[in-house]
């Protein structure tokens, strides 16, 4: 178990970036589907933490999982980000100035039907926007109630460093897995006691043993809480049934 956000869950999350169409744009090609696959692994194989963004679709995975968990159980911790924007299929593009980030939050409140978000991350920091502005928004949505604890995305040390100078970062997304096992925030994270939430833990479904991808990385120490992700019910299964 870990705590992320005040909330204790299993240390195995799901990632829902693979409940799209091509290109991560769109709906899944079975909505009902992918509803019923939303739901096996919250009430049946209790994993109480679901991993999303407003980029996903974009907006079509928050969609579905109100449409799916709403009501949400009280001890799940439903994360989205917010700071990217998707003009076509595979493009994405990072947009950080404060008045995009507030109305992009205050629209997955909508879509995700609550009145505050579990865990919101900066999906990526705006290279054309100071980071103190852009996380300094985050915050003032936090002390309004609307988010309830703030992470960052594919950050480097000197990122959550400075943004830990404004904000308490209740989490750090990077990409890791054991073909690309290199990232100094790890290190970083776990010196500091910051839970560290791998993305694409199984390399994009490349790693030839998903069992054995997973358990490299919980190795790697009890902050360490990787999101695997799946629109495949049996993959579902075999992923998080041992775990459960």
């Amino acid at each position: 178990m870990i705590t992320i956000a005040g909330k204790t869950v299993p240390r195995l999350g799901l990632g829902t970036l693979r409940l799209t169409g091509p290109g991560t744009w769109g709906e899944p090609a079975d909505m009902v589907g992918a509803a019923a696959l939303l739901r096996e692994a919250v009430h049946d194989l209790g994993i109480l933490h679901v991993d999303t963004a407003d980029a996903y679709g974009p907006h079509t995975v928050e969609e579905l999982i109100r449409r799916a968990l709403h009501p949400y159980p009280e001890q799940l911790l439903l994360a989205t980000k917010v700071g990217m924007v998707r003009p076509a299929p595979n493009v994405w593009r990072p947009l950080g100035r404060p008045e995009y980030l507030r109305a992009a939050v205050e629209a997955s409140l909508r879509r995700l039907g609550t009145e505050r978000i579990d865990l919101c991350y900066l999906h990526r920091v705006d290279p054309a926007v100071p980071l103190a502005d852009q996380v300094g928004e985050l915050e003032e949505l936090r002390a309004a109630g609307k988010v309830a604890a703030i992470g960052l995305s594919k950050v480097t040390p000197e990122q959550i460093r400075e943004a830990g100078k404004l904000v308490a970062v209740a989490a750090v997304q990077n990409c890791l897995n054991a073909a690309e096992p290199d990232d100094p925030a790890l290190a970083y994270c776990l010196d500091n006691g910051i839970p560290y939430v791998p993305y694409r833990p199984l390399n994009a479904g490349l790693l030839p043993d998903p069992a054995e991808a997973l358990r490299w990385l919980l190795d790697l120490g009890p902050l360490v809480a990787p999101i695997p992700g799946t629109a495949d019910p049996a993959h579902l299964r075999a992923l998080f049934a041992p775990a459960t």
